[in-house]
């Protein structure tokens, strides 16, 4: 899953709900086994279809949001995983080069830093990373991302402007000449090739040192796994600030989505949410630029700023008949809420409803506040939603299953070294006793899967909605020296009380709300947004209700 920094990307289909109750009979077997086979290849065939037609088109941010939900559903898929690798090294390189922090290194950093800078990047993984790494596997991988990089504009305007591509090609082939390679079999080796590489490119090309060898680093770690990575400045000060809870920016969450960027979230209280932004409007103009020649990053470099300054941003409501309006919005410090819209919603059963969107550093204290209101509300049962949560803080996540789990393992981890293994307990002796559900969907995913999977097995509440994510490992943010960048990397999987993995897994609900096409009034041969309920809460609220009454 790939970061939600309030810039980030989530999977909305314009689907209706209904609750799985039961299922006609099932045909032969061998009969029903060949229609899914069938609707399977179909199904890949088509998405790998619309996955090529967005990468024709560079968007290589909306391709590999397509890949890595299409693999969630088709998980072994030899070409659906080629095809998001492929997006995936586009899309970092075009990322690295819309962020201004990463620009500002390359030009600072010396051929010499930067080769200290892969070589920490090296020990780090060496150190840390949950397993055993392949120095010549990582080498390899970086010099794929560099021909990657030479072939995507945003690094070919930069550095082989006027270069011919005979003599691009020529530069290739030397690079994987038999002749020239030596065994790689440690660190030092990785850098003492790199350096090779990288002074080459300069003979060959006259492409400066630095960006070769960054290249190298970048395809080193994001190659790791889909949630290992290079941080950039920028990018390594916003993982601290979501930590923390708190950042400079309007308050809004986006994703790009057909020529435009959907609000997947507003933040309540934020200064979009004053200016009257809801969740499923469009921004397609930022200071007067179209966002169809805008990629998400570059989009989210022109709505960020100082704190106090002003964007004007063109928004469209999701209404089909609505006009754009423009507003003058302004930058400023906002806080995100762990714990949102808290409520009774249901006064004869006493259902408390909260919004659990994030286990940051202050979810702890802010889900006791949220809790002892709703109990002076007269508070008898609790939803928690965790629909769209992307996870956060491990220890977060089991202070709060603490808080319902009196005894027993809460979640444990395993990772290459000893430190990595541990097991983390419930110790809280006085703990919320009230019938509880939690809502779930594919979005919810890492720490929200750790508080969904506990409460299921220890079985101390109802888990309502659609599976979750399956992002079944623990990530550690190291600081690089020298670049005030970093790495983030996978240090250890993490298991449910059971014993059970969460990887490419996830929670499964106690009870599931299936998705269903069906076609509402909108534009010809588009579906519109649903005005439906919630299905989801109204499926929670019949659980507890029916408890309740059983009391």
């Amino acid at each position: 899953m790939r970061n939600r920094v309030f810039i980030g990307v989530v999977a909305l289909w314009s689907t209706a709900l209904s609750l799985f109750l039961s299922a006609p009979a099932a045909p032969a077997q061998s009969t029903l086994r060949f229609r899914i086979a069938e609707q399977d290849v179909s199904a890949v065939s088509e998405l790998l279809d619309r996955g090529r037609t967005l990468e024709s088109q560079r968007r290589w941010g909306e391709a590999l949001t397509l890949y890595e939900d299409s693999l969630r559903e088709h998980p072994d898929h030899a070409p659906l995983k080629e095809r998001m690798s492929i997006a995936r090294l586009h899309y970092d390189v075009v990322r690295r080069y819309d962020d201004t922090s990463f620009r500002s290194s390359l030009a600072q950093l010396s051929p010499e830093r930067a080769l200290a800078l892969y070589s920490e990047v090296l020990l780090k993984i060496e150190s840390h990373y949950v397993h055993q790494p392949d120095f010549s596997q990582l080498l390899d991988r970086g010099t794929v991302a560099l021909e990657v990089a030479m072939i995507e504009p945003a690094f070919a305007h930069r550095h082989l402007h006027n270069v011919p591509a005979d003599q691009i090609n020529r530069f290739r082939g030397a690079v994987r000449d038999p002749g020239r390679v030596r065994p790689v079999r440690t660190r030092q080796d990785a850098r003492s090739r790199v350096d090779e590489v990288a002074r080459l490119a300069n003979a060959m090309l006259g492409v400066n040192s630095t960006a070769v060898i960054l290249e190298y680093l970048c395809g080193a770690a994001n190659s790791l796994d889909p949630y290992s990575t290079y941080l950039t400045s920028d990018e390594l000060d916003e993982v601290y600030s979501q930590i923390e809870g708190n950042f400079v920016g309007l308050g809004v969450e986006l994703k790009a989505d057909a020529g435009s960027l959907l609000i997947v979230n507003v933040i309540t209280g934020s200064p979009a949410a004053r200016a009257g932004i809801v969740d499923g409007d469009r921004i397609v103009a930022v200071d007067g630029q179209s966002t169809k020649e805008l990629s998400t990053d570059q989009a989210a470099d022109l709505l960020q700023g100082p704190e106090g300054s002003t964007v004007r941003v063109d928004v469209v409501s999701s209404r089909p008949e609505s006009r754009p309006r423009r507003l003058t919005v302004r930058r400023e410090h906002v806080e995100v809420p762990s714990v949102d819209d808290v409520k009774i919603v249901d006064a004869t059963y006493g259902v408390g409803y909260l919004k659990l969107t994030t286990f940051q550093k202050t979810t702890t204290s802010d889900l006791t506040k949220a809790l002892w209101t709703l109990h002076k509300q007269g508070m008898k049962s609790l939803i928690m939603d965790l629909r769209g949560n992307p996870g956060g803080l491990l220890t977060s996540s089991v202070e709060a299953v603490d808080k319902f789990v009196q005894h027993g393992t809460i979640v444990s981890t395993r990772g290459r070294g000893d430190g990595e293994d541990f097991s983390y307990t419930a110790h809280e002796r006085d703990t919320w006793r009230m019938p509880l559900v939690v809502l779930i969907d594919g979005d919810s995913a890492s720490a929200s899967e750790i508080f969904a999977g506990a409460i299921r097995e220890h079985r101390r509440g109802t888990i309502v909605g659609a599976r979750s994510y399956g992002k079944g490992s623990v990530q550690g943010i190291f600081p690089l020296g020298g670049a005030n960048s970093g790495v983030r990397l996978t240090t250890a999987k993490f298991y449910s009380p059971t014993g059970r993995p969460y990887s490419g897994v996830g929670v499964e609900p106690d009870v599931i709300v299936r998705r269903t096409a069906r076609p509402v009034e909108g534009e010809a041969g588009q579906p519109a947004l649903l005005a439906d309920s919630d299905l989801i809460l109204d499926a929670g609220l019949e659980v507890l209700r029916r408890q309740m009454a059983r009391r």
